[in-house]
């Protein structure tokens, strides 16, 4: 074969549709009578593309009315196999010519980051850090191969001229990834294998001298094909010279004029100094087609219109409007004079949502309202997978499982969780939050003991609410027994215990083995079920079995963020179902798909485009001196990617103003789109219904607020013992007596709290009630209840030493003070009065020099104010002198004559730093309390009073009937009291 044959190679135009229009063309090109298109052989890009095409196949034999159809074989020119892929071409190879095979991927990424912790010794990053950096090294070296880049250009002239003006960091990175590489590379050479992109090279190489030296007799199309990789440039071009070959390429403009084609550089032009100039337009989405056709060694004149059309075509004048959306910026000065019929983008509708929630809404309502039309086809296109998530959930609003052909991150499924969740307990020793979530995980005891194992599960939880305890499964036990599950943690202890004894730092490979072993005593054998189980399995041995010839020590703490950021990279497909003409792509699945409509959503800066990433070792200017493209290069080839999109009969480009960090900026694109368009074909062409529609939709018609709640249970429900702190809430906020005592209503502590003023209190007195009864110092029992209530060992070194201080100060107190004693300590007293029992614990009652008593209650924080007792909302101690005074405490009579509140809070006065005494009681300078002499008589007329009204009236239980009372918000959503307090001040 001649290397000076006219190329064919051809263009699909973006309004044409590039499968339906390619299988229309290469049917009456290439079918023969008994074996249709059997002999073809088409090369393509993806996966995704084979099942694209062979979709428009299928749709063209319908079109055509064909009872059968003999399909091409396609052949992916990424497959690592394409040796044995290509067949015949590679059949003569002898086993000197053979190349070599590829290393593992996932061996040379574990083996980097132990060559990274031999070369920086000391000064190497640890865990997820070292790993990360093993996984940028091995895409460089990905990237520089595929550029057909030697590691001795490195040492090129052009970059060491570039050596002295980097500042240290970027020499630094250099001279790592040149010692990473070259000892990477003599392990590959003993090995006798190659990195797959280097292998991908040689055999698209190989291939390509192999058809130059023996023509095929067979047809071969390259269709769908753009990277511009030097080797599969010279493969693409040597294909297009075949007797019976052709390349097809998607969108390339034919219509741009010789000027702007030259505005966009060099594209790869090794005549000039440089293939890639600073004034490159690699943003634009035909760049990286010219740097292929350079490669290719093709002229754009020499590249012919492909002479069919596709099914899903669109209106013609739409591929002029694109090539005018996205002229080079000195090219877009020829806006101005363009007559408003070359502007327009007719069937491009433009929606703005306020954010992602209203965005996918209405993304969700286009796509229901298209169904209703007989076998018209959708697909929804967004690199942003997040609103590809919430748009599939909106769709099942209307039973539409939308086929997302993206998939689930591994990491996401429900097998993926189990390994996961497995890691933060290693890594948080049993931890509360991953403890539970991983023993209600809907794969664990999947199965006939599933119910038990939940209802287990469950009771156990309730006891685990609250502060965090102390490390490890054993600390539990304690509270699984309180739970009355005893059994069942033994067996929970027996599935994880094997796991979290592993030494806090191991190989990634012993690590595997814990995780995996533990999951499938958790799990049985339905953690390797189902298409996810599956996955999993794969990710688990192929990691463990490269990890295992390779030690790579890893600490617990990090085997979360580790498999989380590995497991990323694996998606999992389901492998049926979803809706036949409803489909959800990234960019890369969406790439020469078709459909009736296509919505582009997601189109923000950062999104659409993805935001440039500078390459973490290769400073800008050493990969532009070794002839590398510049991160903005990703920038055009999603422009190619919305200019194909464009070419559908129907289009809808939408954005969000908002995004989950703040206010977002459109796209360039979408800002293009609208200057092109100008003010007024902006307006006619945004779509406000649809969004409108999306904000009814979940906005129904508005309600009457509530009222104020003002329950009245009837007086045997209301006849009940109260207890002093009752008592206070009673007269506060009668609503929340009544969901709390009536109605028994609680609220639950959440897992891992903080430590709340309750749990504080009760620890504090907990340990003055021994210290009190001489049951040891201080210092002791504050160590042994903490020890008892399991505390986490980080609250105890938090919290001892203020909880001593303050304790310090209490036993000082009583001891400066030697003309009282504590006569009562954390005792009950009771007293029946108008027929209800009235009870509660003083926590101190002391007998004073002259006999009377002293009551005292302990506060960890700030004690009420004299105004709060003055109004009757904090009546304790009133209370409990009432009782004190009618005998309620056993052994202890007298009457009360002072009322003190010893708070445990911060003083500045106090030695210690904590502790001081205040007094409701007006005494002293005091200006505000109630006089000593009528303390216990106004307590005595509140407590009738509360008797009178509630408990034995039929006065309602008034939602905050006095709203300056102190209360807690436990109750604020039952009583609805946004609602409600905001109609009141709407109305005020």
């Amino acid at each position: 074969m001649s290397e000076h044959a006219a190329p064919n190679i051809y263009s699909i135009a973006a309004h044409r549709g590039f499968a339906d229009a390619l299988v229309a063309g290469l049917v009456p090109r290439y079918a023969e009578g008994d074996f249709g298109l059997a002999r073809l052989t088409l090369l393509l890009p993806s996966a995704r593309a084979a099942r694209t095409i062979s979709e428009a196949f299928v749709r063209h034999a319908g079109e055509t009315g064909s009872h059968g159809l003999l399909m091409p074989r396609m052949v992916l020119v990424g497959d690592l196999d394409l040796d044995e892929a290509l067949g015949p071409l590679f059949d003569s190879l002898g086993a000197g010519a053979a190349i070599p095979p590829a290393a593992d991927p996932t061996r040379r990424w574990v083996r980097l980051a132990a060559l990274i912790r031999q070369v920086k010794g000391d000064d190497a990053p640890k865990g997820a850090a070292l790993l990360n950096l093993a996984r940028e090294t091995g895409q460089v070296m990905d990237r520089l191969l595929v550029e057909e880049i030697a590691p001795e250009d490195l040492l090129s002239d052009a970059v060491l001229d570039l050596v002295g003006d980097l500042s240290d960091h970027w020499r630094e990175n250099l001279h790592l990834f040149a010692t990473l590489q070259r000892l990477w590379l003599a392990e590959l050479q003993e090995a006798g294998q190659l990195d797959a992109s280097a292998r991908r090279n040689l055999l698209f190489t190989e291939a390509a001298k192999r058809m130059r030296d023996n023509p095929p007799e067979t047809p071969f199309v390259a269709a769908g094909v753009t990277s511009a990789a030097p080797a599969l440039a010279r493969l693409l071009k040597t294909v297009s010279q075949l007797p019976k070959g052709a390349v097809v390429l998607p969108d390339l403009d034919l219509s741009m004029s010789d000027v702007v084609w030259d505005e966009l550089g060099s594209a790869g032009d090794t005549s000039g100094e440089t293939p890639f100039a600073r004034g490159d337009a690699v943003t634009h989405p035909q760049y990286h087609l010219k740097l292929l056709l350079n490669r290719m060694g093709v002229a754009r004149a020499e590249v012919q219109p492909w002479h069919r059309a596709g099914i899903g075509k669109g209106p013609p004048a739409r591929s002029h409007a694109i090539s005018s959306l996205f002229l080079p910026p000195e090219s877009s000065k020829a806006w101005v004079d363009l007559p408003a019929a070359k502007r327009r983008l007719a069937g491009v509708r433009l929606i703005e949502a306020a954010n992602p929630e209203e965005e996918a809404q209405s993304v969700a309502l286009l796509v229901r309202e298209a169904l209703e039309t007989p076998e018209k086809r959708v697909a929804v296109v967004t690199p942003d997978r997040g609103l590809a998530g919430r748009v599939a959930q909106h769709l099942r609003r209307w039973i539409i499982q939308a086929d997302d052909s993206a998939g689930q991150p591994l990491g996401e499924t429900a097998a993926g969780r189990v390994l996961l969740l497995l890691a933060e307990v290693a890594a948080e020793k049993a931890a509360p939050v991953p403890l539970m979530a991983l023993l209600q995980h809907p794969l664990a005891k999947a199965g006939d003991e599933r119910n038990a194992w939940l209802r287990s599960a469950r009771k156990f939880e309730l006891r685990l609410r609250g502060p965090r305890k102390e490390a490890g499964l054993s600390p539990l036990r304690p509270l699984a027994a309180k739970a009355g599950v005893g059994e069942w943690w033994q067996e929970v202890e027996a599935i994880l215990s094997p796991l979290l004894d592993m030494p806090a730092e191991g190989d990634l490979a012993t690590w595997l083995d814990g995780l995996a072993a533990t999951a499938e005593a958790l799990c049985g054998e339905n953690i390797w079920a189902r298409e996810d189980g599956r996955a999993l399995s794969n990710f688990v041995e192929n990691l463990r079995l490269n990890a295992r010839d390779v030690t790579t020590p890893l600490a617990a703490e990090d085997l979360p963020r580790v498999l989380r950021d590995a497991m990323d990279t694996v998606a999992v497909r389901p492998p049926y179902g979803g809706h036949p003409r409803v489909a959800i792509y990234g960019l890369l699945e969406a790439r020469m798909t078709r459909a009736d409509l296509v919505i582009c959503a997601g189109l923000n800066e950062g999104t659409w485009p993805p935001r440039p990433s500078t390459d973490p070792l290769l400073s800008p200017g050493v990969l532009r001196a070794l002839g590398v493209p510049g991160a903005d290069f990703r920038i055009g080839l999603s422009a190619h990617d919305l200019a194909g999109m464009l070419g559908a009969p129907e289009v809808v480009l939408s954005r969000a103003r908002r995004d989950l960090a703040g206010p977002a900026i459109a796209s360039r694109f979408l800002l293009r789109v609208r200057a092109l368009l100008g003010q007024k074909m902006t307006e006619d062409a945004t779509d406000e219904a649809t969004v409108d529609l999306a904000r009814r939709l979940d906005d129904p018609p508005p309600v009457d607020p509530a009222k104020q709640p003002k329950p009245c249970p009837p007086a045997e429900m209301r006849r009940r013992d109260i207890s002093v702190t009752g008592l206070d809430r009673l007269r506060s906020d009668p609503y929340q007596y009544y969901a709390s005592k009536l109605l028994s209503l609680r609220d639950l502590d959440l897992l891992d709290a903080e430590p709340t003023p309750a749990w504080q209190g009760e620890l504090a007195h907990a340990i003055l009630e021994d210290w009190h009864n001489g049951e040891g110092e201080l210092a002791e029992l504050a160590e042994k209840h903490m020890r008892a209530m399991s505390a986490h060992p980080l609250m105890r070194a938090l919290w001892r030493p203020r909880l001593l201080a303050a304790l310090e100060w209490v036993s000082a107190k009583i001891a400066e003070d030697a003309d009282r004693k504590p006569e009562a300590i954390e005792q009950w007293g009771e007293m029946t009065h108008r027929g209800i029992r009235i009870f509660g614990k003083a926590d101190r009652i002391d007998r004073l020099a002259d006999g009377s008593l002293a009551v005292v209650d302990y506060k960890t924080g700030r004690p009420p104010s004299g105004a709060e007792v003055e109004a009757g909302y904090a009546l304790q101690l009133g209370t409990i002198g009432l009782i004190a005074n009618a005998g309620g405490f056993e052994n202890l009579t007298g009457e009360p004559t002072r009322f003190e509140y010893w708070s445990l809070g911060r003083d500045a006065k106090s030695e210690t730093g904590f502790g001081y005494v205040s007094t409701p009681v007006l005494e002293g300078r005091k200006r505000s309390g109630i006089p000593p002499e009528e303390f216990l008589p106004q307590a005595q007329a509140y407590l009738d009073d509360a008797l009178s009204r509630w408990i034995l009236g039929d006065e309602p239980f008034t939602a905050r009937l006095n709203p300056d009372a102190p209360g807690y918000d436990t109750y604020d959503q039952l009583m609805r009291l946004a609602e409600w307090q905001g109609r009141e001040e709407r109305e005020a």
